[in-house]
């Protein structure tokens, strides 16, 4: 027996016995009823909570957090970041109607243009679907408004997070996004993100970038 064999032995070992109907009609079960797993306390709270849970998660693994009171400093607040960055003046964001209405001209010579990501870009800008206290994750789903390559392609990614959109846990998020996309339907990617990219394969040793931007920013909007 070779290692293929034995590791579809143990799997076919482990699956219930009984007529298939049945199991699929667990399966089917467990899936419509949406059972909810353990949810850790650490996120749970009000916003001013929540928001610190987020920071200190997002710091941990190398993101950096920045909080506004308005959505409408958020273009200042890039220019500075890009600067202090050493980046150009120049951001990359999606079709997403609240990005677009923003008063860029406040940014200064911030250039701003539209479109999934480009080899050249140096930063995206995208508009979270939801943040994540309990790990300082942010959810993005794929389409128009942001595309999925703004996430991964350029060197920083910064983040527009609202304080509405910002949860305790998992499971309120998926119930967000059943909410608006309708029973059985997703949309084609829902992405979870926790900081830069970055892996410890060799001598565990942490290496940022891997397979997607160096440093990530994330800009709550209260």
């Amino acid at each position: 027996m070779n290692a293929r064999e034995a590791i579809l032995g143990r799997v076919r070992a482990r699956i219930p016995r009984g007529p298939e109907g049945s199991r699929r009609e667990a399966v089917e079960r467990r899936i419509a009823g949406r059972p909810r797993n353990l949810i850790p306390e650490r996120g749970q709270g009000g916003i001013e909570h929540r928001i610190r849970v987020f920071t200190e998660m997002m710091l941990a693994v190398g993101g950096t957090v920045e909080i506004v009171d308005d959505v409408n400093e958020v273009p200042h607040a890039v220019s500075v970041y890009l600067r202090d960055g050493n980046l150009p003046a120049q951001v990359r964001r999606g079709a997403d109607p609240v990005l677009a209405k923003l008063p860029w001209h406040r940014g200064g010579t911030l250039e701003v243009t539209e479109g999934p990501a480009a080899d050249a870009d140096r930063a995206s800008i995208t508009r979270a679907f939801a943040g994540i206290a309990e790990s300082g994750t942010i959810v993005q789903i794929s389409g128009a408004d942001n595309p999925t390559t703004l996430n991964f392609l350029p060197e920083a990614h910064i983040v527009v997070l609202e304080s509405a959109a910002l949860f305790a846990s998992y499971e309120e998020a998926w119930t967000k996004l059943r909410a608006l996309m309708g029973e059985g339907n997703m949309p084609r990617t829902v992405n979870m993100i926790s900081g830069p990219s970055r892996t410890a394969d060799i001598e565990q040793t942490i290496v940022r970038p891997a397979h997607g931007p160096k440093n990530m920013h994330v800009i709550i909007v209260r």
